[in-house]
């Protein structure tokens, strides 16, 4: 089982850019909570312009992914500097870890079905959302029962994100070979499936863990 504490493996989190970046964030007395809710406005106005950009053609269209992208990434960079300005700005708070968690579901739930409204495929959209929020639902239960927290993939946050990133940037450019959201289509259902599989991995690690620890203990 992927043993990391409570944090997320990030190598972002050592980078020069990204430390400077907290430590502005600390001096500005931004608290990890407020980030964390900043996450959630940025993967609504993600999840809105993929919504908006199905209803629209051409450069706005294209100008909308671009922005559905953009705020893909501005939640994942809230989500890095949440914990780093929590962590090693010194500024946690007693109900931290509700906000370190919440947000994220939700996050994840406006932009997958954000897209699945995008191209007329809500159903997708919210299978998408339902298996994202059970792979950190089975890794929070592994937790309650003593495991390790296992962020390990396929599909864990950071890749979905990516996938839906590297999506809308692809559909930005769909117009110049006549598409109409099979790009979106594909990546929904990557994630759903990729998500489906990460949960039930992380539960077959969790068992394992489980079972391996009660036998050590007889």
């Amino acid at each position: 089982m992927t043993e990391t504490g409570d944090r997320r493996p990030l190598a972002s989190r050592n980078t020069r850019w990204a430390q400077a970046i907290a430590q502005r964030l600390v001096s500005m007395n931004l608290t990890p909570n407020r980030i964390s809710q900043a996450s959630m406005l940025a993967a609504a106005l993600s999840g809105l312009a993929f919504w908006l950009a199905g209803e629209s053609e051409d450069g706005t269209r294209a100008a909308l992914f671009v922005a559905a992208a953009l705020f893909c990434q501005l939640r994942l960079l809230c989500n890095l500097f949440d914990g780093m300005v929590a962590v090693e700005g010194g500024k946690g708070e007693a109900d931290g870890p509700f906000w370190n968690e919440f947000p994220d579901r939700i996050a994840d739930i406006f932009i997958l079905v954000g897209a699945g409204l995008a191209i007329g495929a809500p159903a997708l959209g919210f299978a998408a959302a339902t298996f994202a929020v059970l792979t950190a639902y089975v890794r929070e239960l592994g937790r309650a029962n003593g495991a390790p927290s296992d962020f390990s993939g396929p599909m864990a946050k950071q890749h979905r994100m990516a996938t839906m990133t590297l999506a809308a940037v692809l559909s930005a450019l769909e117009g110049v070979w006549l598409g109409d959201g099979e790009i979106l289509w594909v990546a929904l259902l990557l994630v759903t499936i990729g998500a489906a599989l990460t949960a039930m991995l992380r539960a077959r690690r969790q068992i394992a863990w489980l079972r391996g620890n009660a036998a050590g203990r007889h």
